[in-house]
């Protein structure tokens, strides 16, 4: 039998597992990250302690080339994390591990895993997307998940800010009021003064669930995917997608007819573990 690797890299830790399926998991691990020479060392050492596998899937935070023809392929490029940008992830888990790699995005990495197995399971279409210490987001279509010029960056839409209404200038680096420097998990701390597991405040969830429904919208009117699963820390506030449903309908205004229900916007089946699972699914895809 075939036996596969999967890393969900992300900014604070790696997830990783062997195996073949949601229900053949033989071995998982979770890493801090720190540096990137750590913690793929560490990452590398658990495939050869608990492997052998025949073919890794790594699912990472971004931005990242994943451009098979590309000499940065398997790199992360202009993240703003300190001490990753411009780093070689990919191509150096293939040289150590000598086994096939196929390198994408944590959010592409879900979104195939919940495909295949979870809540996008037999549609044609639909749209994943994580709300926590970023925010991200890829689709589903015709089976297949999008790729372009690169890859999605749903979280650095420029959605509807006024600054008169809410003066918060936002966190990106890059952009200041993007989706995610409005909306993200570090958003909301820097805007709230607290973690966002911490936050009360019913006027905060109102404003993160509007602005997540602007991002949400644009992506409806643009990709039209069948459903939208919303996955990360955030969204794990028990009211957010409840909230979030209601901008939607509210924002759309009876256009075509739509309202966005609890079918259409939901959890990921497989909950925080979608991005490690999916990066097994892309782990099968170079077999």
């Amino acid at each position: 039998m075939t036996i596969y690797g999967g890393i969900e890299s992300g900014g604070s830790k790696w997830e990783c597992a062997i195996g073949t399926d949601p229900s053949d998991v033989r071995a998982a691990a979770r890493i801090p990250t720190t540096t990137p020479e750590e913690t793929i060392s560490r990452a590398v050492d658990f495939f050869v302690r608990e492997g052998p596998v025949d073919a890794v899937g790594i699912g990472s935070f971004g931005p990242i080339d994943a451009r098979a023809e590309s000499a940065t392929w398997g790199f992360i490029t202009t993240t703003p994390k300190r001490g990753w940008a411009n780093t070689d992830v990919g191509q150096e888990v293939r040289r150590r591990l000598d086994v096939p790699v196929v390198f994408d995005t944590d959010v592409n990495a879900a979104a195939l895993g919940e495909h295949r197995w979870g809540a996008g399971r037999g549609l044609r279409t639909f749209w994943y997307v994580t709300v926590g210490s970023g925010i991200g987001g890829g689709a589903i279509v015709d089976g297949k998940i999008l790729h372009g010029l690169f890859h999605p960056e749903f979280g650095h839409l420029r959605v509807p800010h006024d600054p008169a209404a809410d003066p918060f200038a936002g966190v990106c680096p890059y952009h200041g009021d993007c989706l995610e420097g409005l909306a993200s998990g570090p958003a909301l701390e820097a805007r709230w003064g607290t973690p966002p597991a911490a936050i009360e405040d019913g006027a905060a969830w109102d404003l993160e669930a509007r602005y997540l429904a602007l991002g949400l919208v644009a992506v409806i009117s643009v990709l039209s995917p069948e459903r939208i699963v919303v996955g990360g820390g955030v969204a794990e506030h028990p009211t957010l997608l409840a909230l979030v449903r209601r901008e939607i309908t509210s924002l759309m205004n009876g256009y075509l007819g739509f309202e966005a229900d609890d079918d259409y916007v939901t959890p990921p089946a497989f909950g925080a573990k979608a991005g490690v699972l999916g990066a097994i699914a892309l782990a099968e895809a170079a077999s």
